[in-house]
Order: structure tokens, then C-alpha cells, then sequence
């Protein structure tokens, strides 16, 4: 999808915009995202297979 040019790009604008230190934060934050977000499809599944089992 991406090649290494254009992650470096990115990367380089995201330092410029928020700083180094931000990084890290940045980082955690989106991980807890998609774990959250992960969580939430999970359970949406199991919400839905209970849901045709029961019919």
C-alpha cells in the first residue's frame, strides 16, 4: 500500500506538526483506539450471532 518513501514522508510531517515528544502519546493513544474499537466489532458479532441463534 505505502512504500518506505512515503512512510517516511509522513512520519517526517507528523514530527513537524506535533513535536517528538508527541509521538509516544500519539501512539499510545491509537493503539488504545483500535483495541477499543476491536472490543466493540467483537462484541457487535456476538450480539449478532446471538441474535440468529435465538430467532
Amino acid at each position: 500500500m505505502f512504500g518506505s518513501t512515503e512512510l517516511l514522508v509522513i512520519l517526517l510531517i507528523v514530527v513537524l506538526l506535533f513535536g517528538a515528544s508527541a509521538i509516544p502519546k500519539l501512539a499510545r493513544s491509537l493503539g488504545e483506539a483500535k483495541k477499543e474499537f476491536n472490543q466493540a466489532s467483537e462484541e457487535a458479532q456476538d450480539t449478532e450471532k446471538e441474535g440468529t441463534t435465538k430467532e
